[in-house]
C-alpha cells in the first residue's frame, strides 16, 4: 500500500487534555478508514506564515500512514468536519522525490 503524510493543525487554544482527546479521535477516524499509522510527529504549538480563523498558531501533527488511495477524499472530510481541526493536508510519499539528486 503506498505511504501517506496526513499534516494536520488543531486550534492552538486547546489544553493539554483537550488536545490529547482531539489526538485520539484523529488517530481512530485514520484506523477507521483503513490507515496503518506508522509514526506520529507532534510539533506542538507553532507559528504559522498566515493566520487561520484569525489565530497566528496552530498546533501541528503529522501522521505517516499506509493506506488505500481511494478513501482519501473521504478521511479529508471527516477531519475537516471536527471543530478544533483548523487544517488538513493529505501528501503521497514518494520516495523517489525524496532520493532524487540532480546529476550534471
Amino acid at each position: 500500500m503506498p505511504q501517506y503524510e496526513v499534516n494536520v493543525i488543531l486550534n492552538p487554544n486547546l489544553d493539554g487534555a483537550q488536545a490529547a482527546q482531539e489526538k485520539d479521535i484523529i488517530k481512530a477516524t485514520l484506523e477507521r478508514h483503513g490507515a496503518e499509522i506508522k509514526n506520529i510527529d507532534d510539533w506542538g504549538n507553532r507559528r504559522l506564515a498566515y493566520p487561520i480563523q484569525k489565530d497566528p498558531e496552530g498546533n501541528v501533527v503529522f501522521y505517516t500512514v499506509e493506506m488505500a488511495g481511494g478513501s482519501n477524499a473521504a478521511l479529508q472530510h471527516e477531519l475537516r468536519l471536527r471543530d478544533h481541526v483548523r487544517r488538513v493536508t493529505i501528501i503521497r510519499d514518494r520516495p523517489e522525490w525524496r532520493n532524487s539528486k540532480k546529476k550534471k
